[in-house]
C-alpha cells in the first residue's frame, strides 16, 4: 500500500482507467458475438449494421489504448471476414500478376 499521497492517486486513476479499458474489450467481444449471431441467421441489414458499429468501437478502443493496434487490425479484419464480401467489406486486392517465366539455360557457362 502506498504512503506517499501522489502514489495513493495513482493507484486510484489507474484502477478508474483499468475498468473503462475493460468496458472497451469487453463491448468490443460482444458486438464481435452479436455480428457472429446475425451472420449465421443472415441478416443482411443487421449484419451492416452490427460490422459499422463493432469497427467504431475497436477504432475507439484502439485510440484510447484498451487495444494494441496490431490486435485492432486483427480483429476489424476478422470482422471483415464475418461479415463477408460486401460495401463494407470490399472485395479485397487484385491477385497479382504472376512473373514472365524466365528461360533456362542450358549447360555451363
Amino acid at each position: 500500500m502506498p504512503n506517499i499521497k501522489q502514489q495513493k492517486k495513482r493507484v486510484r486513476s489507474s484502477a478508474r482507467e483499468r475498468l473503462e479499458n475493460l468496458r472497451y474489450r469487453s463491448t468490443v467481444k460482444t458486438l464481435t458475438r452479436r455480428l457472429e449471431q446475425a451472420a449465421e441467421a443472415g441478416e443482411s441489414d443487421r449484419v451492416r449494421s452490427e460490422h459499422r458499429e463493432l469497427v467504431r468501437w475497436i477504432d475507439r478502443a484502439a485510440a484510447r489504448g484498451a487495444l494494441h493496434r496490431n490486435t485492432a487490425a486483427r480483429r476489424k479484419a476478422r470482422a471483415a471476414r464475418i461479415a463477408g464480401p460486401g460495401p463494407i467489406a470490399g472485395p479485397g486486392p487484385a491477385p497479382a500478376p504472376e512473373p514472365a517465366a524466365k528461360p533456362r539455360r542450358l549447360g555451363r557457362r
